[in-house]
């Protein structure tokens, strides 16, 4: 395992296991299988409904807390609800997470980086960060904040380096995590022949090629699978180093290429969605 120093000091792993579109019951299973393969880092949020499931799944795994990477997301229908971010802990069974971000930069997201803010501060959260903020919503949060986030999760693979981004991101050395990693299931991105080529070199398949590839260029990667092997597989990536001409000859990937467009409308529909978290199970067969 490899971790990243966050612009606050904490210690984060480059990559963990993503439960988006999981059931609780899928949730819950993965989350084991990923703790007991060495994943530290473990990713939900308010808006995938499995929040029970995974915290759940954390406290039966048996691995102290401390050594648990925990990454959750607000729902905007949250954002003005003061109990919003207690509930949030509620449901997780835990006393803190390592990271809150900000599902999406809609409805009232300034209070809700303030109030991420204060529990900040009483170490109820231990870093803060945002998703799908574009720069200059990320500057309305900078020109405010009292702390700076340290995370910006955003669609990014070897098609959508996100070059401009980052370099905007660079002086207030905010991570990039990657969402849609691995394109989007993009096959004739898997069949580049640069991965082709590499995964035969290092004896790897190509899905690990460009994980290790996200990991070396700086970037987070919470990639999400319901599948054991394929849990394992996303994990095992850092007992092999790409050269830089490797990592060069991937770069030249960047196309422009993306699979996701952010609109108004879009914005408008997160907003109206309201989950139904009494609803919500914690994966118990």
């Amino acid at each position: 395992m490899e971790f990243f120093t966050l612009n606050n000091g904490i210690q984060m792993p480059k990559s963990g296991l993503g439960t988006f579109l999981l059931t609780p019951k899928e949730a819950y299973d993965s989350t084991l299988t990923a703790l007991k393969c060495g994943v530290r880092h473990i990713d939900t949020a308010n808006g995938y409904m499995n929040e029970k499931a995974v915290g759940r799944a954390i406290k039966d795994s048996g691995i102290d807390r401390s050594e648990i990477f925990v990454t959750t997301k607000l729902w905007p229908s949250v954002y003005s609800d003061e109990n919003a971010i207690s509930d949030t802990l509620t449901r997780l069974q835990l006393d803190y997470v390592d990271m809150l971000i900000l599902h999406q930069p809609a409805c009232d997201y300034i209070h809700a980086y303030q109030m991420m803010e204060e529990v900040y501060k009483n170490g109820k959260v231990k870093a803060l960060g945002l998703s799908n903020f574009s720069e200059e919503k990320i500057q309305e949060i900078l020109d405010i904040a009292q702390i700076k986030p340290q995370l910006l999760t955003v669609e990014c693979h070897p098609y959508y380096v996100q070059k401009k981004l980052r370099e905007y991101l660079a002086p207030h050395n905010i991570i990039i995590e990657a969402w849609y990693p691995l394109g989007h299931g993009d096959h004739a991105m898997m069949d580049e022949p640069v991965f082709t080529k590499l995964a035969e070199k290092y004896h790897k398949t190509p899905i690990q090629i460009i994980l290790r590839w996200h990991t070396q260029y700086g970037t987070s990667v919470i990639p999400g699978s319901k599948t054991p092997s394929h849990i394992e597989e996303n994990n095992a990536i850092y007992d092999f180093t790409l050269t830089e001409e490797e990592m060069k000859e991937i770069d030249a990937l960047d196309c422009g290429k993306h699979y996701y467009t952010q609109t108004q409308e879009l914005l408008d529909k997160y907003a109206s969605m309201a989950p139904d978290f009494n609803g919500q199970d914690d994966g118990k067969e």
